[in-house]
């Protein structure tokens, strides 16, 4: 399922096409992807301006004038492409077979139409409709914590909500009310930044006093850098995932640990050797020598 860098790279992508045109026409090719599409969405949409495209945690947000906004998430194979309309442009390359095309945004703008495709072969992605002003009402919204690429994701923040925890690293980095975008790719990453066992207790590198030891200062940082390098590379290119023309994001060319299971650790003078366990139902890879 792609994670917050890959959907911070759609957002990239899409921004410069979307913001300030208008939609002309909504193009609804079924019902429903893993939830009904909103009622009477075509009409509800048609008309109004993109005002900006935003993002929270891993859900993609299109702002519309009159206080509305499209909040749509990728599932696990849905993805944006954008088609010039002009007679004549340059069009990218198929990169979905068209009958997964399920949502087709009809763009006016002054540079000339455009339509955003959105695609999905498994359909477990879904888009509702919401008003901007009560996003925070939003269910999956109400109780995110802070993203990681803001200011609010600090050691003293994160000391707070690992206070006198047992739970292990990796499970209290995945909860999304602790730090909202982080996916398993990413904490086994940052995990092995910062040289901490994802099984180590949350509650450990707090003191007794409840302030963040020096592990934990580490892996704050660690957790902001290693997802300022995905987005950068433009996310990890892992089944599904593109970026909105077509090409390939090339991050997982940068994991250290991450489905590396039986290869060299990459920490200098470390000799370790990466492995895979089973936690809470996902993969974790980390090196059991240098992480602890």
């Amino acid at each position: 399922m792609p994670e917050l860098p890959e959907v911070e790279t759609v957002r990239r992508g899409l921004a410069p096409a979307m913001e300030g045109a208008v939609i002309a026409k909504l193009e609804l090719n079924r019902p429903d992807l893993r939830f009904p599409l909103p009622e009477n969405f075509a009409e509800a949409v048609r008309e109004r301006r993109i005002v900006s495209l935003g993002r929270r945690a891993k859900y993609l947000l299109i702002d519309l004038e009159d206080d509305l906004t499209v909040i749509s998430h990728l599932g696990m194979s849905g993805s944006f492409r954008i088609e010039d309309e002009t007679p004549g442009a340059f069009h990218h390359p198929r990169s979905k077979d068209g009958r997964h095309d399920h949502v087709v945004f009809h763009l006016a703008r002054e540079k000339g139409p455009l339509k955003v495709i959105y695609n999905d072969p498994r359909r477990f992605g879904f888009m509702h409709l919401w008003k901007r002003s009560e996003l925070d009402l939003y269910p999956a919204f109400a109780e995110l914590g802070p993203e990681p690429t803001g200011n609010a994701l600090d050691a003293g923040y994160l000391a707070g909500r690992f206070s006198g925890k047992n739970q292990p690293l990796k499970g209290a980095l995945l909860d999304q009310t602790v730090v909202a975008g982080l996916g398993n790719i990413y904490v086994c990453e940052a995990l092995w930044r910062s040289h901490l066992s994802p099984k180590r207790a949350a509650g450990s590198i707090v003191t007794k006093t409840g302030k963040p030891k020096k592990e934990l200062a580490l892996l704050n940082d660690a957790i902001r850098d290693v997802i300022a390098d995905a987005i950068a590379a433009g996310g990890s290119s892992l089944r599904d995932h593109i970026r909105t023309d077509g090409s390939l994001g090339y991050f997982q060319h940068s994991f250290s640990v991450y489905d590396r299971e039986g290869e060299a650790c990459r920490t200098p003078g470390c000799g370790g050797t990466v492995a895979r366990i089973t936690q809470a139902g996902r993969s974790t890879f980390y090196c059991p020598t240098c992480q602890k």
